[in-house]
């Protein structure tokens, strides 16, 4: 393939993967997002492969198809409820090949890179491979935190700001050293180490309950890792993919940091975790008895409603519980009821990880609304029903200012006339936090597995809907 024809070929790329984002920033538009996505990587991997750049296609295929099969058959495997840790998992993919394409190059230089071009190409190098190596551990890290692998609680260690601070001053002294030496493997390999530890570090401080912000953020890192290896392999279609990747994420990160209270700053230097891993003891404890309640009672709240919220969490998800959901909406919508979804910005363990599962269901998009749209009709709804969720619907971010979720922007689910809380127990979320909403007189718990009370649910109110019109058949 001819240079020319190769620029047209990204150039065509990258409009797709402009549209892709394009698409993905709305629901309704999200499928066909996806698809300019996979044509625009098409495109440029047919492209990249027919380049005068490549020549061991013997090579080449011998990795490809064994790395396209076992992607296919993990993907295929992977449940909606463990995307986020797939996701962290191909991050870390990102940040491991841009180390190797920086030492790649480093070990391989290009003989016609003379003075400043030199100079440039193994800054691009250093570079590189220090994000790159970052990413790559961090998102290890997250990888185990959201698998339940490692605690989820964050790694306090002492003085531990000043120990990453020590760790980026060595890295920017051995990157000193790598430029002014004819041999700098040493300190290349050195700091690559140090880079290491620091993105396991920077990552094992931060917070279960943080984990979604994370996993924007090191998008944002993957992004860039790749812009790295773009410059370094002066693949312009990488670097326009990685710019876009790593600009979308930080945007991502922020907007979310945002609806968390949290300072985005403080993610990308690790302390991100600290609100959510340290308690005063002051906190307030929950008062009162919870309140038991059934399906069958549930079903009967819910005939009589005129407004219902479904708040749906992570639990949702785990139990795939979306689809007799769904069944529940569709039976009071056709009775003329009300019936709306709010969803907090960092419910579940990804951003728009609950908007998936409630499309997967057929949930209609526009009954669909984020926290700031419908945080202010709560007192207004009959009842609400919380399926999963708890730290985004938890009354102490907003009136204990010790708690370590203060500050928080949770959904004020309490404000509604009843509230039934489908949860196994009373055990704390996965910030760790005792939450008051389930001992409040307004609010019932429904304890047992989400999808089972679902179920039951969507029985009973089956069954009294039967009943009604065996009634009037009947009159």
């Amino acid at each position: 393939m001819s240079n020319n024809l190769l620029t047209v070929a990204y150039i065509g790329a990258s409009v797709l993967f402009i549209l892709s984002l394009g698409g993905l920033s709305n629901q309704e538009s999200a499928k066909k997002g996806n698809i300019y996505g996979i044509l625009g990587m098409v495109i440029a991997f047919i492209a990249t492969a027919l380049s005068s750049q490549v020549t061991g296609y013997g090579l080449l295929i011998t990795v490809i198809i064994p790395g396209a099969i076992i992607g296919s058959i993990l993907a295929a495997r992977v449940a909606m409820t463990s995307m986020p840790e797939l996701v962290a998992i191909l991050h870390s993919f990102v940040g491991l090949a841009a180390v190797l394409v920086g030492f790649a190059n480093y070990l391989n230089p290009d003989p016609s890179l003379v003075g400043a071009e030199h100079t440039i190409h193994e800054i691009e190098i250093y570079v590189g491979v220090f994000i790159g190596a970052i990413t790559f551990t961090g998102s290890i890290i997250a990888f185990g935190k959201l698998s339940a692998m490692i605690s989820s609680k964050p790694l306090m260690l002492p003085a531990r700001h000043l120990l990453n601070i020590a760790m980026l001053g060595s890295s920017i002294w051995l990157g000193v050293q790598f430029m002014s030496t004819e041999n700098g493997l040493n300190p290349l390999s050195i700091m690559t180490a140090i880079a290491c530890v620091l993105g396991v570090h920077l990552v094992a401080a931060i917070g279960g309950a943080d984990m979604p912000v994370v996993i924007s953020m090191l998008n944002s890192y993957s992004g860039w890792a790749a812009a790295a290896a773009g410059f370094m392999l002066s693949n312009d279609l990488l670097i326009i993919t990685g710019a876009l990747v790593g600009s979308s994420g930080a945007i991502l990160s922020f907007i979310m940091c945002k609806a968390m209270n949290r300072s985005f700053i403080s993610v990308i230097l690790g302390g991100f975790g600290e609100g959510a891993g340290k308690s005063s003891g002051k906190s307030q404890a929950p008062a009162g008895e919870a309140n038991p309640t059934t399906p069958e009672e549930t079903a009967q709240l819910l005939r009589e409603a005129k407004s219902v919220m479904i708040v749906p969490g992570y639990g949702m998800a785990a139990a795939q519980a979306q689809h007799p959901v769904s069944e529940i909406t569709k039976i009071l919508r056709k009775r003329g009821v009300n019936v709306r979804f709010g969803i907090h910005p960092v419910a579940g363990r990804m951003p728009g990880h609950m908007n998936v599962l409630l499309a997967e269901a057929n949930v209609p998009y526009d009954i669909v609304f984020e926290m700031d749209e419908i945080n202010e009709d709560f007192p207004s709804t009959d009842v609400v029903l919380v399926i999963g969720a708890n730290d985004t619907v938890n009354p102490s971010a907003l009136t204990d200012p010790e708690s370590p979720i203060a500050g928080m922007p949770v959904l004020e689910v309490w404000k509604s006339a009843e509230v039934i809380v489908f949860k196994r127990s009373l055990s704390p979320g996965y910030a760790g936090v005792d939450n008051p909403l389930f001992y409040m007189e307004n609010s019932k718990m429904l304890f047992g597995d989400a999808k089972k009370n679902v179920d039951n649910v969507l029985r009973a109110l089956s069954d009294l809907e039967a009943g009604k019109e065996k009634v009037l058949v009947t009159a």
